[in-house]
C-alpha cells in the first residue's frame, strides 16, 4: 500500500457540501417574484417552510455558492436601482446575508 501524505491532496478543493439556512420568509417571496435560473427556482422549491410567529422562514439546503447567487438576487431588497425598499425587507435581506457570510465569507 503506497504511503499517502496530506501535501498529496493539497491541490485539491474541498468538496462544497450543502448547507441548510434559514431564509427569511420575506426573502423567499421576493425570489418566488423574480425570474430565476431553474437550478435555483429547485432549490427553492425543495425549501421546507417553518412557521415564526407572524411570520416564516425557509429552510433551504443548497451549496453554498448556491445561497450566494440567491442572495445576489435579491439586491433590490436593500433598495438598490432607484428601488424604494421596506424596512422589514432591508432587515430580512441582512439576516440573510449574514447567515450565508457564516458559511462563505462574502467579497468586498
Amino acid at each position: 500500500m503506497p504511503d499517502h501524505t496530506a501535501a498529496d491532496h493539497e491541490d485539491v478543493p474541498a468538496p462544497k457540501l450543502p448547507v441548510t439556512l434559514d431564509m427569511p420568509g420575506k426573502v423567499a417571496d421576493f425570489l418566488r417574484t423574480v425570474e430565476l435560473e431553474p437550478a435555483e427556482r429547485a432549490v427553492l422549491d425543495h425549501g421546507v417552510t417553518v412557521r415564526r410567529g407572524q411570520g416564516y422562514t425557509l429552510r433551504v439546503t443548497a451549496a453554498p455558492a448556491m445561497h450566494r447567487r440567491l442572495l445576489a438576487r435579491c439586491q433590490p431588497l436593500d433598495g438598490a436601482q432607484g428601488v424604494p425598499a421596506l424596512p422589514a425587507q432591508r432587515k430580512a435581506r441582512r439576516e440573510y446575508e449574514n447567515r450565508v457570510s457564516t458559511v462563505v465569507p462574502l467579497a468586498p
